[in-house]
């Protein structure tokens, strides 16, 4: 009995080292897979840290560079600057001859000062009046020296205090034509009237323009049925003639001139138009000029123009009539609305071929502010009184009221 109770107690015994033997590399494995973990995580932390260090440095020298580069950038802005506005030679008190031509806008004036030596840098000196409200820069010879400012030279320009005073000038009124305008010349400067409307239509001299005013002036001018190019193109404004023979082409360049000067303003406002260019906005502008006598005239006819065209309908207005007529009537008849003509906007859809006048900046500002309103019609009385009307039904009354029309 007590040998077999021995052997059983070593065979307990024996079980018990068996398990404990193959329990060891379990234990084993999993303590070697911790210690694995514990490594990767810790190099995993380390990789972190490096990579967190590099970027650090990344950003860091990005920034000192985006630093530099913007010190580098505002210091060479701020040279530009000052230098732009500053005297060519405070101790140069020479005296040069400048010549302003007629009609010359700021962007040639600013280019003229540049080439003489009496500003530094024309486009500063563009801003500089911009931003100062200098305008109305008279023509003529001036003595300037690279020692003035740029206050002393605006003033200069402005007030007029030329080195030789104008012969005479010549005023060109709002809503002429290339042929009213000949007779103005005719009149005032002794200009050969035929000899100038000739040249209005010279094809070749019309490229030569296009080439010079190319913000201005495109191949829209040149369409086959228009009567004159520069129709509308010639701004109204006095102009001052220092010659007693003055030559067509300096008139017409110091009229393009001012032109292009007050379309500067405008030029941004024209690329962002889906619908319009600057043939169809000068046409616009001609037709408002002729319709409407004030401000507010301007405006509201513009709104029905829009209206109108918005609508598909034709816009209907008389002076297109005239124009096409070649003719200056005291009253349109029924008959003249017949016209075949791409003149004649009773006759045509949309704007005309072209515009029909020259125009004022109020006429130009009204084709981009036109008034909110729900008119689609306006009757001119011969006096110059105009009614508006939103139905065909008031403009028919209208009508038959004021202009003895028998409009069914």
């Amino acid at each position: 009995m007590s040998d077999s109770k021995n052997d059983k107690n070593q065979m307990t015994n024996d079980n018990k080292q068996t398990k404990k033997i193959n329990r060891s590399p379990d234990v084993e494995d999993k303590q070697s897979n911790k210690n694995q973990f514990k490594q990767n995580r810790t190099e995993r932390f380390i990789q972190r840290c490096r990579d967190a260090s590099v970027v650090r440095k990344i950003v860091f020298v990005f920034i000192v560079l985006m630093t530099v580069i913007m010190i580098y950038v505002g210091k060479s802005l701020y040279d530009f600057v000052k230098d732009g506005l500053s005297p060519v030679d405070p101790n140069n008190h020479d005296l040069i001859g400048v010549e302003i031509p007629l009609g010359s806008s700021s962007t040639t004036i600013a280019n003229i000062l540049e080439e003489e030596g009496i500003v530094n840098n024309g486009l500063m000196y563009r801003l500089y009046i911009k931003v100062n409200n200098y305008a109305d820069f008279q023509a003529g010879e001036y003595d300037l020296s690279p020692s003035m400012t740029l206050e002393e030279i605006s003033e200069t320009l402005q007030t007029g205090s030329v080195a030789r005073e104008s012969l005479f000038t010549i005023t060109i009124p709002e809503g002429r034509t290339i042929v009213e305008i000949a007779e103005l010349f005719e009149k005032n400067i002794n200009i050969d009237p035929d000899e100038f409307l000739e040249l209005m239509k010279d094809e070749e001299y019309i490229r030569e323009l296009i080439g010079l005013y190319p913000n201005l002036l495109s191949e829209e001018i040149l369409q086959e049925d228009i009567r004159y190019p520069l129709e509308g193109y010639l701004f109204a404004a006095t102009y001052p003639i220092y010659d007693e023979n003055p030559e067509i082409d300096t008139l017409v360049k110091a009229m393009l001139d001012k032109t292009n000067d007050v379309l500067e303003d405008y030029y941004s406002r024209i690329d962002e138009l889906d619908d319009f260019s600057i043939h169809d906005v000068m046409t616009f502008a001609s037709l408002v000029e002729r319709e409407a006598r004030d401000e507010e005239e301007r405006k509201l006819i513009s709104g029905v123009f829009y209206n109108r065209l918005e609508e598909g309908m034709r816009l209907e207005t008389d002076p297109t009539v005239l124009y096409a007529l070649g003719e200056h009537k005291s009253r349109v008849l029924f008959s003249d609305l017949e016209i075949e003509s791409p003149y004649n906007t009773y006759y045509i859809y949309g704007l005309p071929i072209g515009p029909i006048s020259n125009f004022g900046v109020s006429s130009l500002n009204a084709v981009f502010e036109p008034a909110e309103t729900n008119y689609l019609f306006f009757v001119a009385e011969p006096n110059g009184e105009i009614h508006y009307a939103e139905t065909f039904e008031e403009h028919r009354e209208l009508a038959n009221r004021y202009l003895d029309r028998d409009v069914q």
